[in-house]
């Protein structure tokens, strides 16, 4: 069975960091944010499997910078665990808008095997508004992208810095449950992507801290550099 369905409504920042930016920046924020519980040493693990339409429509509106598109995924965090989360993200205008829902390790299977009408034995809407919109425009598996990821958190406006490293993928093989995938670097090791998610208005003494960074704006997402190989874009 899923699980019930998580939503979420915020504004995201990405930057490109150097890995020594990472590391003195996560040091800051230790000072003054709670770590996720998940953190370790150097974060935790996420696996996404990312589904896109026949035609390749999700890639291309986030090549073409379209203020409507969307991405739907499925993330799991341990390969030997026994659920993964579907995902869809859909960007309007500054905000994105995240919905989820929890499946278990089968049904996950038959979805990562282009199986959709496994959706339809959740009795969830968004279960069947993916399926939906995947039957509608074809969606299969694309790409799966691997990091991890270093969260801190401030339980005022839900804001969220996370900071993800060692970025590798594959158009090769979509099983994220494989525990022994084969995968290759999307970014070089001595860069990272720090990302700040927050509802309303980021709080100033966290905009003063990172204000301080020299890394720049990032538009490219980590879907797209996971489509490096098939569709020659390269970082």
């Amino acid at each position: 069975m899923c699980g019930p369905l998580n939503e979420v409504l915020r504004q995201e920042k990405k930057f490109l960091n150097s890995a020594e930016e990472m590391y003195r920046e996560s040091a800051l924020l230790s000072q003054v944010l709670a770590e996720d519980p998940h953190n370790r040493n150097d974060g935790y693990r996420i696996r996404s499997l990312y589904f896109d339409s026949l035609e390749d429509r999700d890639f291309q509106e986030k090549e073409d910078g379209l203020e409507l598109r969307r991405k739907i995924r499925l993330r799991c965090y341990d390969p030997e665990g026994d659920f993964a989360v579907l995902e869809m993200k859909q960007k309007q205008g500054d905000l994105q808008r995240k919905r989820s829902l929890r499946l278990g390790r089968a049904d996950a299977l038959r979805l990562i095997q282009g199986d959709t009408r496994v959706l339809l034995s959740h009795p969830d809407p968004f279960a069947a508004e993916c399926f939906g919109v995947m039957e509608l425009y074809l969606y299969r598996p694309r790409a799966v992208v691997e990091y991890r990821r270093k969260a801190f958190l401030a339980k005022e406006n839900h804001i969220r810095v996370t900071f993800d490293h060692t970025v590798i993928g594959t158009e090769a093989n979509w099983n994220i449950f494989d525990p022994q995938l084969c995968q290759y670097p999307l970014l070089p090791q001595n860069l990272a992507v720090l990302e700040v998610k927050y509802n309303g208005f980021l709080l100033r003494y966290i905009q003063d801290l990172l204000s301080r960074r020299r890394g720049r704006t990032l538009s490219v997402s980590k879907y797209s550099l996971s489509r490096a190989v098939s569709k020659h874009v390269f970082f």
